[in-house]
């Protein structure tokens, strides 16, 4: 069961993480194997063909994936840290 949170702003960074993929496998500049894989990681809640592709990506280098996966729980309990010392700071005694 595919769990959908539609979220405009997780579809804006996606998007734009797909588009600097594509122009990253044309530039030699940067690395679009890596934009393309966050841009469908940042998308896999909003679209069923992301979910799929994600599963693919899993399949081909779970290693990576499963770091990608570790990485965003370590991203949000930090944010969730930093949210709390915000609220704290702003507290009135």
């Amino acid at each position: 069961m595919l769990v959908y949170r539609p979220s405009w702003k997780r579809k804006m960074a996606g998007w734009s993480l797909l588009a600097l993929g594509v122009a990253g496998l044309i530039l030699p500049v940067m690395n679009g194997t890596l934009f393309l894989l966050l841009g469908i990681f940042v998308l896999r809640e909003q679209h069923a063909w992301s979910q799929r592709a994600l599963g693919w990506c899993h399949a081909r280098w779970p290693a990576r994936v499963d770091s990608l996966g570790a990485l965003e729980k370590q991203m949000v309990e930090r944010g969730r840290g930093w949210a709390g010392r915000l609220r704290w700071g702003f507290r009135r005694p």
